[in-house]
């Protein structure tokens, strides 16, 4: 029987890691996928249930979380709404939830556990840096990754940050203008080498599985090829037709996965298969 168990952790400046265990209670001891959101995302968006289950009932446990400063509440797991949060978050902030997490599979499964690491758009970029730099990583796969962490804003804004505190996004399903703090800018520009989505994909020695829709309008198809030209061991799946979620909304009532997103989920699992 396919169950979920959930767990939670400190991350960054303290504050509460959510996460939760999809796994085959006949397979207690099966091999681990963790799974990285993206910008505005998080653990329980759209079909992310779906996609858990359909690797717990193939043989993996697959482990998800929200990044500390997501600002996703665990009391309101089913939206962006802890705004203060969500404007205090850096890159930094989040590689240190990422290692949190990790830590804590270390403890929880033991030191020979190698994790699988699955990264979406923004969480795909923080994947590729830590599969460069944790020996703990046994394959790599980036969904719809950036390959650049300043891509996430336009650089004329730059100076307007800087002298306002401050930037606006917008969330596209509800409308609301989501604040971002100059520290994001400030953590960036102070930690370049370590952030370098581009330098760290040289240095990926892991198998990796790069997948792209090329009817992404949130993060080009070119992006996928810049991180396969820079690690020519990776493999670059084109998903024709595919937009930046495969397909998936949120919320997603269906019980079943869209079927681009199957065919990911198919290809993914081929990929960890060999």
């Amino acid at each position: 029987m396919i169950t979920q168990s959930n767990f939670s952790l400190s991350g960054a400046d303290g504050k509460l890691i959510i996460g939760d265990i999809t796994f085959d209670e006949i397979n207690p001891n099966a091999p681990i996928i963790l799974f990285v959101h993206g910008f505005k995302g998080f653990k329980d968006w759209g079909a992310h249930n779906l996609v858990a289950r359909y690797f717990a009932a193939n043989g993996y446990r697959y482990i998800k979380f929200n990044l500390s400063h997501s600002g996703v509440p665990a009391d309101n797991p089913k939206d962006v709404s802890d705004i203060n949060a969500f404007a205090e978050n850096t890159f930094s902030k989040e590689l240190f939830d990422v290692n949190a997490v990790l830590d804590f599979i270390e403890k929880s499964f033991g030191k020979e556990a190698k994790v699988n690491i699955i990264g979406h758009s923004r969480g795909g970029g923080l994947a590729i840096i830590e599969a460069a730099n944790d020996l703990r990583i046994g394959k790599l796969i980036t969904w719809s990754a950036i390959s650049s962490f300043n891509s996430l804003w336009k650089k004329d804004q730059e100076a307007e940050w800087k002298s306002n505190g401050k930037i606006y996004v917008t969330n596209a399903r509800t409308k609301e203008q989501m604040p971002l703090n100059v520290s994001l800018l400030k953590d960036f520009e102070e930690n370049a080498a370590t952030l370098n989505i581009l330098r760290a994909a040289k240095r990926v020695n892991i198998p990796w599985l790069i997948i792209q829709g090329d009817d992404d309008v949130n993060v080009p198809f070119e992006n996928a090829q810049k991180l396969a030209d820079a690690n020519t061991n990776s493999r670059l799946v084109r998903i024709e037709g595919a937009n930046h979620v495969y397909g998936a909304t949120h919320p997603f009532e269906s019980g079943t996965l869209p079927p681009l997103l199957f065919k990911v989920c198919e290809k993914v699992l081929m990929f960890l298969g060999e």
